[in-house]
């Protein structure tokens, strides 16, 4: 009710009907970015790709450059490109022999569809560095084989929530992974445990927990 009086609002200060809906989304858009963060930032992928195409310049200049291909090659896991990025990182991997890079070289082969082997670099580099990137290869593990081995996934969300014990998106998988299974206790359960954590989260960390929060209470109610 209050957003129609919003635009009602809006509508009689300029006049026009669709530029009152445009500056509603608008100040909607803003809110959620300030204290939610439910919606995608419109900025963040213009600098991405600003960024990937200066680096492909540079290679094109200096195609030896281990150090721009493995950020290209990051900026093309957050695009979802997952084979171009494997391609970069298949090139450094003997310059940066590093568990963030195997994990990375694990990850594009487990998102496009090579779940054995990506799942075996997964591993092979929480040997070599148990709290790599803070518990997230557990995660990708766990998200990445829910729909196909659930028990495992199971296995390494918890894992995950033992070495990250401030994130609500582990609890909330493992959450929805229950619902999935027809476990409704345990997956309130989960959904509960993410709340719990967020509520004792300091307000700096809440922001970019709360997407999680709030899924996981929608989960929760319906």
């Amino acid at each position: 009710m209050s957003k129609f009086f919003l635009f009602a609002l809006i509508w009689w200060l300029v006049g026009n009907p669709f530029l009152a809906l445009i500056i509603v989304l608008v100040l909607l858009y803003m809110l959620d970015r300030r204290f939610i963060g439910l919606s995608p930032s419109l900025l963040k992928p213009y600098r991405r790709n600003r960024r990937l195409s200066r680096l492909k310049r540079e290679l094109a200049l200096a195609p030896h450059n281990a150090g721009n291909k493995l950020e290209a090659a990051r900026l093309y896991i957050e695009k979802e490109k997952y084979a171009e990025a494997l391609e970069l990182l298949e090139q450094v991997s003997s310059v940066y022999d590093s568990a963030d890079v195997v994990y990375e070289i694990g990850l594009c082969r487990l998102k496009l569809g090579q779940l054995e082997e990506g799942e075996r670099l997964i591993l092979q580099s929480l040997d070599m560095n148990a709290r790599v990137k803070y518990g997230e290869p557990y995660l990708r593990l766990g998200e990445t084989l829910a729909p196909v081995a659930p028990d495992r996934a199971i296995r390494y969300l918890e894992q995950f929530r033992q070495i990250n014990s401030s994130s609500c998106e582990g609890s909330y998988r493992l959450g929805r992974i229950y619902d999935r299974l027809g476990s409704k206790d345990m997956a309130k359960r989960a959904y509960g445990d993410a709340l719990l954590i967020y509520r004792g989260l300091p307000r700096y960390k809440r922001r970019a927990e709360r997407r999680w929060a709030i899924l996981s209470k929608w989960r929760q109610i319906f």
